[in-house]
């Protein structure tokens, strides 16, 4: 078996990996300024999905330009994922450079689209697939990939804790080469418990010194794991931007079953208000004593763009982060210097600013346990940023590792 990364290889962002030439797990796209692409010119007889966040699917519309129409093979949530978050991109920058595909192209992902369930093998492209469920977000896959003599475990992107909306990934399948992720290699979190716990106490603690809580969130899992948490600990809560649809498709009859508590989101969604942004609801809702759950979760875009200018110079208020603030966006600028730019200005904030942790990635020591069941199989390291330091120590450990470079050939 012949894999070669034409992204993802030792970065974070626009994964997708090419077997034999002839099938593709993921493409995806790294939305920075300017965006980068999986690299190479690419005909795959069949597409195979991990997940939908558009680092891993959003130049998947693209490779149905021309006569190309490969099937595309995901679960059912990925498969509504992606669509949402093409026509978004569509939305936001069709016929630039920063969208790779158009209008008809998107188009013609239902007319190729086959979703599956975990644990059902399927063929693609000559190969036996079979999806895990990886814990990460609602329809997230680990894909084995079998060719009759090897067999090769993609992770995607995992999770091996229990997080509101999922459980943690159990899945061990055998394999004799396994493709790992390694987003937080580097870092040991504590439980998520006691992260959650103290979330919503500060949460509580500004509302009741008269405050405004803002908490950028990704709008695919985060945005709903955060409803989850505002509901158990009894915080009433706006919600705005694309966690309002997507809340809504989680929701869905297809999808509740990929879900480990659905009425838990669907109490969630009724704890939560909606906001649509007419008529300048979004500056009165700033000033009431309430938290406000909204995209982007980097504050580079989206409905922040008004709250956070809103809420900036009173040191009652609060802006919470809740994931990675990758370097050059607003909101690491916010964590490091107390000011961001948004809309083009650079901002003092005065307000709090606090960072928590609610990544859907196994940290260091999910990953460790995780590859416990694979001391014998050849590993490959991607999806971070430090995959050759990952690899290293794994070799130190007796592990067949290594952290393939990009567009680097393998045969395993």
């Amino acid at each position: 078996m012949d894999v070669q990364l034409l992204g993802g290889a030792r970065e974070i962002g626009r994964s997708a990996i090419l077997i034999d030439d002839s099938l593709l797990l993921d493409f995806g796209m790294d939305s920075g300024n300017p965006p980068s692409f999986p690299i190479g010119d690419v005909d795959p007889d069949a597409v195979v999905v991990s997940h939908g966040h558009l680092d891993h699917v959003g130049s998947v519309p693209a490779l149905l330009s021309g006569d190309a129409r490969p099937p595309i093979h995901w679960t059912q949530p990925t498969y509504d994922l992606t669509t949402v978050l093409a026509r978004d991109t569509l939305k936001l920058h069709g016929g630039s450079y920063d969208c790779p595909f158009t209008e008809a192209e998107l188009a013609r992902i239902a007319e190729v689209s086959e979703t599956h369930g975990y644990e059902s093998p399927f063929e693609a492209a000559g190969y036996e697939i079979t999806f895990f469920d990886a814990g990460h977000v609602p329809g997230s896959a680990h894909v084995l990939v079998d060719d009759g003599e090897t067999k090769l475990l993609y992770t995607g992107d995992f999770h091996t804790e229990e997080q509101r909306l999922l459980d943690g990934t159990t899945a061990r399948p055998e394999a004799d080469v396994v493709l790992c992720e390694s987003t937080y290699s580097d870092v040991t979190r504590p439980p998520r418990p006691e992260i959650e716990r103290e979330f919503a106490e500060s949460l509580r603690t500004t509302i009741w010194e008269g405050g405004t809580v803002v908490v950028p969130a990704f709008g695919i899992g985060r945005t709903q794991e955060v409803l989850c948490i505002c509901e158990e600990y009894d915080l009433e809560c706006y919600v705005d931007g694309m966690g309002k649809r997507v809340t809504e498709l989680f929701l869905r009859d297809r999808n509740r079953g990929f879900l480990r508590d659905p009425d838990l989101l669907r109490r969630a969604k009724g704890n939560a208000r909606f906001v649509d942004g007419r008529d300048g609801q979004r500056r009165r809702i700033a000033e009431q004593n309430t938290v406000i759950v909204t995209t982007s979760g980097m504050l580079h875009g989206g409905p922040a763009m008004t709250y956070v200018p809103a809420i900036r110079s009173h040191p009652t208020n609060k802006i919470a982060m809740t994931g990675y603030q990758v370097e050059g966006t607003p909101g690491r600028d916010l964590l490091e210097t107390g000011s961001a730019e948004i809309d083009g200005r650079v901002m003092p904030v005065s307000a709090q600013v606090e960072q928590y942790d609610f990544s859907a990635h196994a940290d260091r020591d999910g990953v460790r346990a995780f590859l416990e069941s694979y001391a014998d199989a050849t590993v490959l390291i991607n999806h971070g940023d430090r995959c050759e330091a990952f690899a290293a120590e794994l070799r130190a450990d007796d592990y067949d590792a290594t952290a393939p470079e990009l567009g680097e050939r393998i045969a395993v």
